[in-house]
């Protein structure tokens, strides 16, 4: 028999069900313990799901599946063939797409009447909260520390659950991050590994299966938290050992001296480790030095599709997530001059990005307040859109 859940049911039952929602979830309404305003609970939940990849490609289709009404996903990449061995939600055919189009189209295929958000973006402190506020409860199956603080802070204050799962090897984690009820991922992990220190999927490697056993989990949180059943893991890790066949579960508390969280940091530079200190320039300060002979050489780190909005004339680009790599494989940077301004969208990516280079011998800055800083003190420093193609 299904035991009561140890928390309320998170949301609240939406409309009957029609004909056919009932036949799809036949066999869940035939556990006991799980009765129709259960399924209407999870017909009405909106639910995010952070990276479509391993974790993300296994617990989509099985909240699809439960009847779940609203998905939300968020990525910004797209299908590899190296993806293909464990994200086996995504498909040969859809290698190049985003992995949002991907799980988009394997959800439809599955319950047409299910609702898919696509979020093909990368998550960050400038968009975390307002994406946060449109759904229930958040599903973490990133796989970089920076993502994980900055989900488990924006679902804390969002006051939604965050159900978290991470994969590495043979190895698997899933918890439940609810601050309302119990702690949360900094209190399990106060402080990031050191940078290097924990390799990713692609150096460490991980195996196929452990991605289906552990996403798995996460959609199984989920439905117990949105429908009121069983024991989530609040204040509890999983902890699941492929190769040895077993699993053992931590309980943890809140650290009493954890700072409070109150706002949304810069979680590149949280996670960076210990990276040189960076000074700013004012857009008045940088506008009068790029009028002299001797101007700052620009860097642009914003994406691709940032690039070809606006862009500082003359400015090189080298999106960060590329010069981060660049960096870690020790590769040289000769297109880089030995003094330079750094510049995004806002300010983050730029700061960081100025450290990294800044580690590695090179007389950096950042341009305080981005882009939009630059073009409201001297919007003719800026190519236009219309004389932006090609570049």
């Amino acid at each position: 028999m299904m035991s009561e859940s140890t928390f309320p049911a998170l949301v609240a039952p939406g409309a009957p069900l029609s004909e056919e929602q009932s036949q799809r979830a036949a066999r869940q309404l035939a556990l006991p313990g799980f009765d129709i305003l259960a399924q209407r609970r999870l017909a009405a939940a909106r639910v995010l799901v952070i990276g479509a990849g391993g974790l993300g490609s296994a617990s989509i289709p099985y909240l699809v599946g439960a009847g779940l009404g609203t998905i939300g996903i968020v990525d910004d990449d797209l299908v590899e063939l190296s993806n293909l061995h464990r994200q086996i939600t995504h498909t040969t055919a859809n290698i190049g797409l985003p992995k949002t189009s991907s799980l988009a189209q394997a959800a439809k295929a599955l319950d047409p009447n299910v609702r898919i958000i696509e979020h093909n973006l990368r998550l960050d402190s400038s968009n975390a909260l307002e994406i946060f506020a449109n759904y229930d409860l958040v599903i973490d199956g990133s796989d970089n520390f920076p993502t994980r603080y900055l989900s488990n802070d924006a679902a804390q204050l969002s006051g939604i659950p965050l159900i978290w799962g991470s994969i590495l090897q043979h190895h698997g984690q899933v918890s439940v991050a609810w601050h309302a009820h119990g702690p949360g991922y900094r209190d399990l992990f106060p402080v990031p590994p050191a940078p290097g220190t924990v390799p990713d999927c692609a150096a460490g490697g991980v195996l196929p299966g452990l991605c289906g056993t552990v996403g798995s989990l996460l959609a199984t949180e989920a439905l117990k938290l949105i429908a009121g059943i069983g024991h989530p893991l609040v204040g509890k890790v999983l902890i699941y050992d492929a190769l040895a066949a077993n699993t053992r579960t931590l309980e943890y508390s809140r650290d009493p001296q954890a700072p409070a969280v109150t706002e949304l940091i810069d979680y590149e530079v949280f996670c960076a480790g210990s990276l040189p200190e960076v000074q700013p320039i004012e857009a008045t300060a940088l506008a009068a030095s790029l009028a002299r002979t001797d101007a700052p050489a620009l860097l642009d780190v914003r994406n691709e599709d940032e690039r070809e909005q606006q862009y500082v004339a003359g400015s090189l680009h080298i999106p960060l997530p590329e010069l981060e790599a660049a960096i870690e494989s020790g590769a040289a940077l000769e297109q880089i001059p030995a003094e330079v301004t750094v510049y995004c969208a806002r300010g983050p990516r730029s700061q960081r990005a100025a450290a990294l280079l800044a580690a590695r011998g090179i007389n950096a800055n950042y341009l305080e307040g981005g882009l939009p800083a630059l073009a409201a003190e001297k919007p003719q420093l800026l190519v236009e859109p219309q004389n932006a193609k090609g570049v």
